[in-house]
This record gives structure tokens, sequence and C-alpha cells, in this order.
């Protein structure tokens, strides 16, 4: 029997919600602990313990992922005022993403996991397309107004001397609505730098598109903010990888990546980058099987499911009954958590072993046993599983796997 697999510093383990927080343990006692001596600092963020501690629990786990470097994190509720009802709680709480993306000043990068018997819908597609997405301002931190009447509205920027700057947004004759949003250089400047580090760790070019043409100031600011430090700090680093970074319209941007192979990371805004890796993710196949981890400027590392609960599948468990609930994205943040731990500590068989286990599950789809998400995309012979057979599957290849590599 090959040893357990030794840990030198621990993962941020932060657990989650409904169906996922079941496939969580699932992949804990069937893959993980068998094989690793796991070590874990543990959060628990399902909703009603974010609602006993007033959400310090998601503050928190935040904190710890600075102080460790790495965590990895469950699928969790955002409520809304039916989720407020169902669970009593005493507030609608903020996304626990967007409260941990907003402490660690992070970006999220997003990308498909390929696997031979599931086709992109994109025929040119041949390799993955990595969405890189700002995790600050835009719409989701706007401030809206709905207007009854006709009359004036203006944006007013009253600075710390007590100086106004004022802008007319429109007069209105009528009903109608208004939308102000902001963004920061210095939260602009830390997604530049995000992108550029991914790019040059994994050898692979760099896009970045907005609509600098239409927004002369905002979306301007953007493209200035990431050319003048790709000037200053990544030319030459570039240079030396081989590597391109370029700007390009949103649109432009859309028509490009249709007609290109794939392979490249494609930096967007918030809003643009939460449309666009859905787009990819449904192009390439389905959101359960994309990877999806929160890089901050200043190295700290969370991996995370790219999908929500499923709180459907969860509702029939409650029941006693199985379900063919798609674990692959969910396992996929465990082995990016374990790799870049192995690489950060110099643990070099704790990265191989996230290296084999993704092998594992994705040879386990290619043999044609899969959930019934991916039955219904892929080609050729299929066997529906449930999801902890699935899981077994997976395991059954990586005992063998792990006796010849690791």
């Amino acid at each position: 029997m090959v040893a357990k697999i030794q840990m030198q510093a621990p993962l941020v383990e932060i657990d989650g919600d409904e169906m996922t927080r079941v496939i969580w343990q699932y992949i804990k006692d069937i893959l993980l602990t068998p094989h690793i001596d796991l070590k874990t600092v543990y959060y628990d963020l399902r909703l009603k313990k974010r609602d006993e501690s007033d959400d310090r629990i998601t503050v928190e786990a935040a904190e710890a992922t600075k102080k460790y470097g790495v965590a990895v994190k469950c699928a969790t509720i955002t409520p809304n005022a039916q989720r407020v009802k169902e669970y009593n709680l005493k507030q609608m709480w903020k996304s626990p993403n967007g409260t941990i993306r907003a402490i660690l000043d992070g970006t999220v990068f997003r990308a498909p996991i390929i696997v031979k018997n599931i086709k992109p819908f994109v025929k040119t597609w041949e390799k993955p397309i990595t969405i890189a997405r700002h995790a600050y301002g835009d719409i989701y931190k706007g401030v809206e107004m709905k207007v009854e009447t006709g009359g004036m509205a203006e944006i007013v920027f009253t600075g710390e001397d007590g100086q106004q700057m004022r802008e007319v947004i429109h007069e209105f004759a009528g009903p109608g609505m208004i939308m102000a949003m902001h963004n920061l250089d210095q939260s602009i400047a830390s997604f530049a730098r995000s992108c550029f580090n991914y790019a040059l760790d994994q050898k692979q070019d760099l896009w970045f598109a907005t609509k600098d043409t239409i927004s002369k100031k905002y979306d301007h600011n953007f493209k200035d903010i990431f050319q003048d430090i790709f000037d200053a700090e990544y030319r030459e680093k570039f240079s030396e990888a081989g590597i391109e970074y370029f700007y390009t319209l949103i649109d432009d941007a859309v028509a490009r990546v249709i007609r290109s192979p794939g392979g490249f990371i494609w930096a967007c805004k918030n809003y643009d980058g939460d449309v666009m890796s859905d787009m990819v993710a449904t192009a390439f196949g389905s959101l359960a099987m994309m990877t999806s981890v929160l890089v901050s400027p200043d190295g700290f590392y969370e991996f995370e499911a790219a999908h929500g609960t499923v709180t459907r599948h969860y509702y029939q468990y409650q029941k006693g009954e199985e379900t063919s609930t798609n674990p692959v994205a969910t396992l996929f943040a465990w082995t990016g958590a374990l790799r870049k731990r192995g690489e950060m500590d110099g643990a070099d068989r704790l990265a191989q072993f996230a290296g084999v286990l993704e092998e594992a599950a994705i040879d386990t789809i290619e043999a044609g046993i899969m959930t019934k998400d991916l039955a219904l995309l892929a080609a050729g012979d299929k066997k529906v599983v449930t999801t902890r057979e699935f899981l077994e599957a997976v395991n059954a290849r990586l005992g063998q796997s792990l006796c010849e590599h690791v």
C-alpha cells in the first residue's frame, strides 16, 4: 500500500451549501483522505452559519486565505428574498464570493475542463479559453434610481477640498431610470497585474477588451492602466516568455474568439466577464466542467467551483434519493488548491497527486462513465451513474495510477 502523501502547510477549507456540500464530503472521503494526510483550516460558510455570525465568518475565511496563501471553496448560497424566508435569516446577506474577492483584491480566472468525447459547439476551438474577470465595481457596485416625473439628473463629485465637479446625465421629460457606477484605479491596477502574472504562469497570450471608443473615460481608463503597467513592468517578461499582450475592442474580441483555436486568456471587466465566462462554459459543454480560481496580485489563491449549489438535487437528496450530480468542477477546485499548495511548499508528491487525480477524472468520463448532465452532451457509448458511483470509478483509476506515478 502506498504511504499517504504528507502536507507541509494546510489549505484554508471553505465549506458551503446544499448538494455541493454533500459532494464536498464525498470527494474528501472517497478521493482525498485515503491518499493524503489532509491538513486544512476549516470554515463553515453554509448560510445558517453566516447568519449566526452576522457574516463575520466569511471575513475570517478571507483573512485566513491571506495568512495561508491557498484556499479551496465550496459553492455557497447568495440569498434572495425567498431564501431569507426559507432559512429564517436576519437579513439578505451579500455574496460570500463578492466579500472574499473584495478582501483579497483578486481576479477570477475560469477555464473549461476538456474531455475528448464532449466537443465544443464552436468548431474552431481546440484549446481551453480562460476568462479573467475583474471582480470589483461596475454594475455590481451600482446605485440605481427610478424616476416617475420629468427633471434633470446629474453626477456630482465633491472633492476633499470641497470643490465640485458636475455632469448632466439626462433631462427627463417623463418617467425613466438612472444608474451610476464606479471603479478604482487601484483595483484596476491589481486586476492588470493579476492578469499579467497569470499569463506568465500559464505561458499563454493575454487579450484585454473594453469599449473605449464609446466609454472615453471609464473604459479608456482601464485600457490606459493596463498599457502603462505592461510597458513599465511586464513587456520584457512577456518577450522572454514568448507570449503576447494586446488590447482590442470587446466586439472585435468576440469575433476573434469565435474564429480562434483557443489557448489564451481573455481579460474582461466585471459584467463582461460574468457573461462571457458563461458563454465560454456553455460553448465548451457545461458550467459543471469549468475551473475557477481567484488570484490576488499579492499571490493568494482561492479555488472554487463556477456553478451554484444545485438546489433541486439537494431537495431530492433530502428525500433519500440518489442523484447524478456532476462533481467535476468541485473536484478540480480541490486539485487546483492541492497543486498550488504543493508548488508553493516544494511538495512534489502533493502536486503530482493533483495532476494524477485530474487525469483519472477525465479518463473516467472519456471511458463513458459519467453523470446524467454529461451524458446528454457526450458522444459514443455512455453509462450514466450516480455522483458517488462516479467518484468511486475515479478512485479505482486513481489507485492504479498512484502506484505507477506518485
